[in-house]
């Protein structure tokens, strides 16, 4: 489990880095790809540990640790019948941001990568009061990499709930979906992932409950997302 939490912290710190596409990191963010890969294949392991720990147990944990370690090995091997693809322009994305009533919507900004990991991404703010919203629509063109963290919290059915919120995996529109939820900081996110290669993710604080971030999913149109080629 403490190889786990390693390699995650790994993944989920590369990704992020991968996903700035400041061009002063592009040595930095190819290490972080191979470090990914091998972080990949250590995980699809853990999962396959896991999974055994589970049957030996007679619990029902060892089906959550076989469906982590299939995701990790189709992220590590880059697996799936999919191959990957140009990311579409950062203007093709911003079509797709929503316009929500009461709202204020700032300027979208917007930029693409090439290399070490190709990827394109906009995002936008919006404002209401003191309650603040942000939009992020990233293009992974079918690349594992990107959206690695992701997979991980799907593969299992990820749930968690505290005294003060929770965080869960759920489905939206069909798609796969991570919804977390803080009321005491009165902040939360809901990530969804579209068409296997576009992430989506709306972040907000100052809100009085989620349904605020969920009239800015309802907003976004989907479809057409998955449908950018």
């Amino acid at each position: 489990m403490r190889q786990w939490m390693r390699v995650s912290a790994v993944i989920i710190a590369a990704a992020a880095m991968i996903a700035c596409g400041k061009s002063d990191a592009e040595k930095k963010a190819e290490e972080a790809a191979k470090q990914i890969e091998q972080a990949g294949k250590e995980m699809a392991k853990a999962g396959e540990e896991l999974a055994k720990a589970g049957q030996a147990a007679g619990g029902d944990f060892a089906k959550a640790g076989e469906a982590f370690a299939n995701a990790m090995q189709q992220m590590a091997g880059g697996g799936g019948d999919q191959k990957p693809v140009d990311p579409v322009s950062f203007k093709d994305l911003q079509t797709v941001l929503p316009t929500v009533s009461g709202w204020e919507m700032g300027k979208p900004t917007g930029e693409r990568m090439s290399a070490p990991v190709p990827f394109s991404k906009t995002e936008v703010s919006y404002s209401k009061g003191d309650a603040n919203v942000n939009v992020e629509i990233t293009d992974s063109g079918f690349n594992r990499l990107v959206f690695a963290p992701f997979m991980m919290m799907m593969a299992a059915g990820y749930e968690k709930e505290t005294d003060t919120g929770y965080e869960k995996a759920t489905k939206i529109g069909g798609n796969p979906g991570l919804e977390k939820w803080n009321s005491e900081n009165k902040d939360g996110e809901i990530t969804v992932l579209v068409a296997n290669r576009f992430i989506v993710k709306f972040e907000g604080d100052g809100l009085d409950d989620i349904k605020a971030l969920q009239s800015f999913v309802s907003a976004t149109d989907l479809t057409k997302l998955g449908a950018l080629k």
